[in-house]
């Protein structure tokens, strides 16, 4: 649900890109208007170098006169096909089911029990994911369940799949690594297109490897950064979401490193799912448009 004036009200959310050109907005807005919708967010952004126009607008639905089930088909029929646009839809009262995927690292993990199970986020936890034991008593303490298939060369094939069938059986609609040491597949990612989040320890493309703090460290870097992404089949080669830095001085030795890295990848993979719930991300090619 949207809050408006103090009150939960349920709305549309619409994510729109096509050619620019002329009464776009008057377009849209005009087909919320006439159907009795009262505009509660709009936001538009144009690309002048590719001539692309992007929007997100969300409407309160409390006197719409298009039946929900309905309203995307009147959409396409009356608005874009005649402007060709890419649309989706969404409605605020949904409740995704997001799964967390993870290793040993519990950093990111408690941080993001601890939003879904606050007012912050609208969200179902109800599967948890990993390669290790180490962290179910954490999934215990929250009351989720909690899976450990191990994804090693020689069976990795056969632990997707069983990761597969658990999404599939508790109905997922986003998947998100928080820590998650282990590469998936071309064929998994396939399966949730801009639906599968990941945090990297850094800027990307920077530092590369298992040790990226020690790498920073040596260089003597002056701020280090975190990442987090839409996974794709190419590795670390997503559409960006939301990075942050922090600054380092030579006083900074590299377990201060870590802390603070880690500190900085709770905020900035929090930051990325807060978006995604939101439904504030268009992704265009290999980028995203995040809107207020």
């Amino acid at each position: 649900m949207t809050e408006q004036n103090g009150k939960d009200v349920r709305s549309a959310i619409l994510l729109v890109h096509c050619p620019d050109r002329k009464g776009l907005v008057s377009a849209i807005t005009e087909f919320i208007f006439k159907n009795d919708g009262n505009i509660i967010y709009l936001d538009q952004h144009v690309d002048t170098q590719e001539k692309v126009f992007f929007m997100r607008v969300e409407w309160d639905l409390t006197n719409f006169s298009i039946p929900s089930e309905k309203i995307g088909e009147y959409f396409q029929t009356l608005i874009a096909e005649r402007f060709g646009m890419k649309w989706s839809l969404y409605f605020s009262d949904y409740v995704q089911k997001m799964a967390i995927f993870v290793s040993k690292m519990p950093h990111c993990l408690h941080d993001i029990l601890s939003r879904s199970q606050s007012d912050q986020w609208n969200v179902e936890v109800p599967l948890i994911i990993s390669n290790h034991e180490d962290l179910g008593p954490v999934a215990s303490a929250f009351g989720i369940n909690f899976h450990v298939i191990p994804n090693v060369k020689e069976n990795k094939a056969a632990a997707e799949k069983k990761q597969m069938e658990l999404l599939k059986e508790y109905d997922i609609d986003f998947v998100v690594l928080a820590r998650y040491m282990q590469i998936l597949s071309g064929d998994f990612v396939s399966q949730y297109p801009h639906g599968i989040i990941n945090i990297h320890h850094s800027f990307l493309p920077a530092f590369p490897g298992a040790r990226p703090y020690h790498s920073a460290y040596e260089r003597g870097v002056k701020i280090i950064g975190a990442t987090s992404h839409y996974v794709t089949a190419e590795l670390d080669a997503g559409p960006i979401i939301e990075q942050n830095v922090v600054r380092i001085t030579h006083k900074d030795s590299v377990e201060d490193l870590i802390r603070k890295g880690r500190d900085l990848e709770k905020v900035v993979l929090s930051q990325a799912v807060w978006y995604h719930l939101k439904r504030k991300i268009l992704v265009y090619g290999n980028r995203t448009l995040i809107f207020d």
